[in-house]
C-alpha cells in the first residue's frame, strides 16, 4: 500500500472516532439533560406538593372542628389527630414543619380549630393552649400516688367515694376489659397473683379536665390509663430493643419516683437500681417495705423489713412484682435512661439531698456523717 493511501486510511480512522466522540458527547449530553428536567420536574412536583400541604384545607371554611388533643400527646399523635380532623392535608408536612421551626411544648385540650387555619396558627393555638371548650371541673394526680391515695383525689373532686373506686380497680371482669381496651399497654403480667393492685402503676399523674357534668367513673379511669399509654408510647422502640416490658419500666420507674427528691436525683438512683441488678443484690429500697405493709411509715424500722411479702425488696432480689406508685414521664425516662455510674449505694439526708456511694464502706461514712447526728 502506498504512503498515500495509508495516510488517507488513518485521515479516515481518525475522522470516524471524532464522530464517534461527538456521538458520545450528545449522547451523554442528552442524558444529563433528561436527568435534569427530571430533577427540575420531580423538585417542582415537591415543592408543590409541600407549597399546597401547608395551604389551608378550605381558605372559606366558616365551620368549626373539634379536636381533641389528649394528654401527653407528642409531635406524632397531634399531627395525626389534626389531619383525621380534617384541619390539615398531610400529617408528615405539618410535622415537619412543626420540627423544622423547633416549635414544641404544644397544650392537651380540646380545641375548636378550622379548614380555614393556617399551620402557623395551628401551632399558635397549641402552644397557648388556647381551649374553646371550657371543663366543668378538672383534677389533679400528683406524681408518685398509689391507687389508694388516688381514690382519695376522686373522692374529694367527684361525686363517686374512693370505696368505688378501689371496688372499681380492682374488679376482675373491668381489668379484663381494659387489657381489651389498651392491648398496647396493659398485658397479662398485671395479672400476677403476687400484684396487690393490677393498675397500679398504669394511672399517669396530671392534671385532668373533665367536660361532663356527670362523668361515670369508668370514664376517669380510662382518662388516666389512656394518658399512661400516651406517654409511653415514644419509648416503645427503646423497651422492644431493650427486651424489657411495658410493665418492667413502670415498676422501675414507681421505685425511682418514691425515693427521688429532686429530677437530679432521678437518673442517678435509677443507675443504682440498675447497678443492684446487675450485681445480683437485693434493691433494699424502703418505699417497697412501705408498700408491703400497705401504709406510711415514717421511718424503716428493722422490724418492718422482716415482713414476708413479694414486695420486700429487702428480702426479694429483683424488680416487686409490681409498680409501687403512679410514676411521672421524668421518672418513666430516668428508668429508660439511667445515668452511668458505679453506685450502689444511696441515703437521704434530714434535708433530703441524697448522697451516693459506689461501695459499701462509703455508703457507712455517708451514713456516719449525715444521719448519725441526726439519730
Amino acid at each position: 500500500m502506498s504512503d498515500r493511501s495509508k495516510k488517507q486510511v488513518m485521515l479516515e480512522r481518525m475522522n470516524e472516532k471524532k464522530k464517534e466522540v461527538k456521538t458520545v458527547r450528545r449522547i451523554v449530553l442528552i442524558v444529563f439533560l433528561a436527568a435534569l428536567l427530571l430533577m427540575l420536574i420531580g423538585g417542582a412536583i415537591l415543592y408543590s406538593y409541600v407549597t399546597g400541604g401547608l395551604k389551608p384545607v378550605d381558605p372559606d371554611a366558616e365551620d368549626t372542628i373539634t379536636v381533641e388533643i389528649p394528654i401527653g400527646s407528642n409531635l406524632d399523635t397531634i399531627a395525626m389527630k389534626l389531619e383525621e380532623a380534617g384541619v390539615i392535608k398531610d400529617d408528615r408536612i405539618f410535622k415537619y414543619y412543626a420540627k423544622f421551626n423547633n416549635e414544641s411544648d404544644f397544650q392537651a385540650g380540646t380545641y375548636e380549630m378550622s379548614q380555614a387555619m393556617t399551620p402557623d396558627e395551628l401551632l399558635e393555638s397549641l402552644k397557648t393552649g388556647k381551649v374553646y371548650r371550657e371543663p366543668v371541673f378538672q383534677y389533679t394526680i400528683p406524681e408518685g400516688l398509689n391507687l389508694a391515695q388516688i381514690s382519695e383525689v376522686i373522692e374529694k373532686n367527684t361525686e363517686f367515694t374512693a370505696d368505688e373506686f378501689m371496688e372499681l380497680v380492682t374488679d376482675e371482669a373491668y381489668i379484663n376489659e381494659l387489657i381489651s381496651k389498651f392491648p398496647n399497654l396493659l398485658t397479662e403480667e398485671i395479672l400476677n397473683e403476687q400484684i396487690k393492685f393490677p393498675l397500679e402503676g398504669y394511672l399517669f399523674p396530671a392534671t385532668y379536665p373533665v367536660f361532663e357534668e356527670h362523668p361515670t367513673l369508668e370514664t376517669l379511669v380510662e382518662q388516666m390509663i389512656g394518658a399512661t399509654d400516651e406517654n409511653i408510647t415514644p419509648y416503645r422502640d427503646a423497651i422492644a430493643e431493650e427486651e424489657r416490658t411495658i410493665h418492667q419500666v413502670l415498676t422501675m420507674a414507681s421505685l425511682v419516683e418514691k425515693e427521688a427528691r429532686t429530677p437530679e436525683d432521678r437518673k442517678s438512683i435509677a443507675s443504682v437500681f440498675e447497678n443492684r441488678l446487675a450485681e445480683g443484690m437485693p434493691l433494699q429500697t424502703d418505699p417497697t417495705v412501705a408498700y408491703a405493709h400497705g401504709k406510711h411509715l415514717e421511718r424503716t424500722m428493722y422490724s418492718d423489713l422482716e415482713i414476708d411479702d413479694a414486695y420486700n425488696t429487702y428480702q426479694n432480689q429483683g424488680l416487686p412484682p409490681g409498680p409501687i406508685s403512679n410514676a411521672g414521664s421524668s421518672s418513666i425516662d430516668a428508668a429508660l435512661n439511667p445515668s452511668e455510674t458505679d453506685y450502689l449505694y444511696f441515703l437521704a439526708d434530714p434535708s433530703g439531698i441524697n448522697h451516693f456511694a459506689k461501695t459499701y464502706e462509703e455508703h457507712l461514712q455517708n451514713r456516719d456523717k449525715y444521719l448519725k447526728s441526726g439519730e
